[in-house]
């Protein structure tokens, strides 16, 4: 992995960590937590956040 996709892959996981709280919170709504998700893996193209979008990976709280 470069260091471009280093930096890539921890700003869309910080990104996602935040829509996520923003989800849970009833801040925002699914359909809006689908297109953020969509919105930020076209910008930052990470190879292991592709992986498991869309996939719940925990059933706890974030």
């Amino acid at each position: 992995m470069t260091k471009e996709q280093f930096h890539n892959e921890k700003m869309y996981q910080a990104t996602m960590g935040m829509v996520r709280r923003m989800l849970f919170e009833g801040l925002i709504s699914a359909d809006e937590y689908a297109q953020m998700e969509w919105l930020f893996l076209k910008k930052y193209r990470p190879i292991i956040g592709s992986l498991y979008a869309r996939q719940a990976l925990t059933t706890c709280a974030v």
